[in-house]
């Protein structure tokens, strides 16, 4: 049977949530380990610190039909954002200069940042053909994955051309969250949501939901950085700053202190004390407030689509892992 064949064959199938989540989890390492030899041993180290795959279980929750159950098309695009997934965050290794990744060396570190970069761009390519490759190309069409890549290159540019920028205010610093992080959240509920529904209506209220969801894995994200140290984070931690990384905790901190705000500005405190003031000034706990905005937000709209129990349990632990904790 020929790969167009099988693929033809897959319309109608339907999974149960457990398997369906397994059989993601295997298309991806599938797809680290069978990459063509020349980038084969990139995308075999890669393939030793996927993640919790978030992401992936937010799409296929959203595509749950009236029986619970999970199309095989939800599987084939809920693999498709997670090496998309991956593949920003091998390029943000780079940008980063990040030695550690998930408990192991970067890509970047082992490698070097010209074949980091390189594998980065293939894993792009190969997510964007992974999600074509559905036999409901229209859905794909539909969805528009290049319109919700390009607000995520949007919103990692913008931070860049605000690296090192103090003065930024809390709402330009949510808009590039809204790119950078929230576009593929919000990519991965529409995706599921485009294949139990067809309601428009409830079609914007999953990407709402999606937004919430990655505006507030972000935030919760940004305090990782002040509260947990290496081991635990298994990424690079006390880093934001030393980068020029300017988030919310700051940001908060240096707008209730004017004096805090001046010093830093003038170079005249070290990381420590910076890290150790922001804690001290609440820049965590606001943060983590404004989470709890959009965790009230989430949580509301996703009450509000009339979902089956099971559905909205799904969907609900994407919301909770988001805010209670889950690491990159």
């Amino acid at each position: 049977m020929t790969n167009r064949e099988l693929l033809e064959d897959s319309v109608g199938l339907r999974y149960d949530f457990e398997e369906a989540f397994h059989l993601m989890a295997v298309t991806v390492e599938k797809h680290l380990a069978s990459a063509p030899p020349v980038i084969r041993n990139y995308t075999a180290h890669l393939a030793k610190s996927t993640g919790k795959f978030i992401r992936a279980y937010g799409l296929m929750a959203c595509s749950m039909d009236e029986e619970d159950k999970v199309p095989a098309d939800a599987v084939t695009l809920a693999s498709a954002v997670e090496l998309l997934h991956l593949a920003t965050l091998v390029h943000d290794d780079v940008i980063d200069d990040a030695d550690t990744r998930r408990g192991i060396e970067t890509l970047q570190k082992r490698f070097g940042k010209k074949a980091a970069v390189i594998c980065g761009d293939y894993l792009l390519s190969l997510a964007l053909k992974l999600a074509s490759s559905i036999p409901q190309k229209n859905q794909y069409e539909a969805l528009d994955m290049p319109n919700y890549l390009c607000r995520i290159c949007m919103g990692e540019l913008r931070q860049e051309i605000n690296n090192g920028n103090l003065d930024l205010s809390v709402y330009r610093y949510l808009s590039i969250i809204k790119g950078k992080t929230a576009a593929l959240f919000e990519a991965s509920f529409h995706g599921g949501a485009m294949l139990s529904t067809k309601d428009e209506r409830k079609l914007r209220m999953y990407r709402k939901a999606g937004n919430d969801v990655g505006m507030i894995f972000q935030l919760m994200d940004d305090c990782i950085d002040y509260e947990m140290e290496e081991t635990e984070a298994k990424k690079n931690v006390r880093s934001d700053y030393e980068e020029g990384v300017v988030t919310l905790p700051l940001i908060h901190a240096m707008n209730q202190d004017e004096s805090f705000s001046g010093q830093v500005k003038n170079g005249l405190v070290s990381a420590k004390e910076l890290y150790t003031k922001v804690l001290e000034a609440g820049g965590t706990a606001y943060t983590k407030a404004v989470a709890g905005r959009y965790y009230g937000k989430a949580s509301n709209t996703i009450g509000n689509l009339g979902l089956s129990e099971a559905k909205k349990a799904r969907i609900m632990t994407v919301v909770d892992k988001s805010y209670y904790g889950i690491k990159k």
